[in-house]
């Protein structure tokens, strides 16, 4: 079966929603936010700027 490409690592809240997706193949970090019908993705940025980056580790 093939792998899923996001992951979800980090998920809070239940009305307004707070989630962090990690993409495997290239490590990039993405807040999705979600409020009753109205949501957002973006990728997640350190303070300078850049892309959060986490290590893709092969399963």
């Amino acid at each position: 079966m093939a792998q899923e490409r996001f992951e979800k690592v980090y998920s809070q809240g239940f009305a307004n929603i707070t989630e962090i997706w990690v993409d495997r193949e290239t490590g990039v970090n993405y807040m999705y936010h979600a409020a009753g019908q109205s949501g957002g993705l973006t990728p997640l940025l350190d303070r300078e700027g850049k892309p959060v980056i986490s290590p893709i580790v092969n399963r």
